[in-house]
């Protein structure tokens, strides 16, 4: 396949490809028979009615001229789709179509739709296989990796499991119809893979902004090839999250509570991450970071069009019990990643709630 990025997520006898590039939907058959994904037992396609609208009947079509038994199940749009009661929806659906411990879950879409679908994937007669198809700029970070959630109410992704692919399928072409806002919040997490692992990455984003948000296909899949390298190299390293992997969470302990406070719509994920990022240069510049820290971050995320400002009107204690919540709460302390350079971050385990406290507030007043 000419012009295709590939990559690999290192896990021995688990490893598994990303494959990145354009009109990739018209080598799934041969990928998926490739890589394993059984023909004899039904596959089960998640994706939402968005996705479904543009790019659904197409993948049907190709995987059913590749000798697979396709079925498919279409979620609302939306962070509120990641529930239990949409996880009982589609077991159900693979039961009435009879999925069985060769199946397969296709997950179509952006990150609600894989993590969702790889829920079901995981929890499905105690796990069958599933394959990422992303397509959003965001899900290049969620489709790898082998995170699987839902929500609860109190806090984001709580109800989850460590759940590999056997292949993410990253067809740029399905990005050419995303809308503006959601173009800006997936490359927050492009800019995230620079902050903490590649300095020089960082200075490229700042320098190709425009490409990036004109959907350039030459430089966006630089970029996420870039991001997914790093994504890929700290799985690889730290599948479980037990101390390198934990990195990758950059901007997402406010990111997240901000979510939760703000009822998972009025933010969009990247959007929530993109102010959480500039909260932890702010704590890194208080707790002896060089200024620069600081200004990177925020200017890059600026020209990329993401907000830096916390609204105002979020409620700054639910903020704070949201915190409370989240997993990177352990032992009475909020766990934060913290950049101490642009391209390197530290776990930072000891960080006062006084201190994070002070950070919300000042992220209500931070110039835009």
């Amino acid at each position: 396949m000419s012009g295709v990025r590939e990559l690999t997520v290192d896990l021995g006898d688990r490893s598994y490809p990303i494959y990145i590039g354009e009109g990739l939907l018209d080598e799934a058959g041969k990928l998926l028979a490739n890589h394993g994904i059984s023909k004899k037992s039904p596959l089960l396609i998640i994706t939402d009615a968005n996705v479904a609208e543009r790019h659904l009947a197409h993948l049907e079509t190709v995987l059913r001229e590749g000798g697979f038994g396709v079925t498919s199940a279409v979620i609302p749009a939306g962070e509120g789709s990641k529930s239990l009661s949409q996880l009982e929806k589609l077991v159900g659906v693979a039961l009435e179509n009879g999925l069985d411990r060769k199946s397969a879950i296709v997950a179509l879409g952006g990150g609600v739709v894989g993590d969702l679908a790889g829920f079901v994937a995981a929890s499905y007669m105690r796990g069958i296989n599933f394959v990422q198809i992303p397509t959003t700029i965001l899900a290049h970070d969620s489709s790898v990796g082998g995170k699987v959630a839902v929500n609860h109410p109190l806090a984001k992704n709580i109800i989850g499991a460590f759940h590999q692919p056997e292949l993410v399928l990253y067809d740029l072409s399905t990005l050419q119809t995303l809308p503006e806002r959601d173009v800006k919040a997936g490359l927050s997490e492009v800019v995230k893979h620079g902050l903490i692992w590649d300095a020089e990455f960082v200075s490229w984003c700042d320098d190709n902004a425009e490409k990036l948000l004109a959907l350039d296909p030459e430089a966006l899949g630089y970029a996420l090839y870039k991001g997914c390298s790093v994504k890929a190299a700290v799985v690889s390293r730290d599948e479980r999250e037990n101390d390198l992997r934990a990195i990758l969470n950059l901007g997402h302990t406010i990111g997240h509570a901000l979510e939760a406070v703000a009822g998972y719509g009025e933010l969009l994920h990247g959007e929530a991450i993109a102010i959480g990022m500039v909260g932890s240069a702010r704590l890194a510049v208080k707790l002896g970071a060089p200024e620069e820290v600081y200004g990177v971050t925020k200017r890059v995320l600026s020209r990329v069009g993401l907000p830096v400002r916390l609204p105002a009107h979020l409620d700054t204690d639910e903020i704070m019990r949201a915190m409370m919540h989240d997993k990177k709460f352990q032992e009475g302390a909020i766990t934060f990643i913290v950049p101490v350079a642009i391209g390197k971050v530290e776990i930072n385990k000891s960080v006062s709630t006084a201190l994070i406290r002070d950070i919300v507030e000042q992220l209500k007043q931070e110039a835009v």
